[in-house]
């Protein structure tokens, strides 16, 4: 299975709308989701016995910055059994540091591994991954303020009367 037979059949299963766009300009070609459906995609990717992506290699969470407004969480998997990667994505409106966390469904009740991904992403980037069986701080102190990886972040200048900005 390729990527366009992978593509056609997640339009025929979720509809037109729950695919955004594809990009395969790079090395490996990425398809946009809809966020709202990007659980019920994972789900299908890993349990429908054509795919079967048993294993996520990485999420990754990019800050598009304040200026364009949203986030990117990308999604590489593999199926082990098909020797086949595949790169999912999807967006989010990027809320100012005052406003509510961006949030995503969880995969980590697909993916074990989700766990710790989905952690890092919302300790570093600050979204917020619903139904997360565990959803805390994994890389920072749990009083840290913010969001380090945001481009918006602006740095404490003490934490507990050390000075941490120069």
């Amino acid at each position: 299975m390729n990527f366009q037979d992978i593509k056609n059949l997640l339009t025929l299963k979720f509809g037109e709308n729950s695919i955004l766009k594809e990009d395969t300009s790079g090395l490996q070609p990425i398809l946009t989701v809809a966020s709202a459906q990007l659980a019920i995609i994972c789900q299908e990717l890993h349990e429908n016995p054509q795919t079967y992506f048993d294993y996520l290699a990485c999420i990754t969470a990019i800050d598009n910055g304040p200026e364009k407004g949203t986030m990117e969480v990308i999604y590489n998997l593999y199926s082990i059994p098909f020797n086949i990667s595949f790169t999912l994505r999807t967006e989010l409106i990027r809320n100012k540091p005052e406003e509510p966390l961006p949030q995503l469904p969880t995969v980590s009740h697909i993916w074990r591994t989700a766990d710790w991904h989905e952690r890092e992403a919302y300790d570093l980037m600050g979204i917020h991954f619903t139904g997360h069986p565990d959803l805390r701080r994994i890389l920072l102190v749990t009083d840290w303020e913010g969001h380090p990886l945001r481009k918006d972040y602006k740095l404490q200048e003490t934490y507990h009367g050390i000075k941490v900005a120069y």
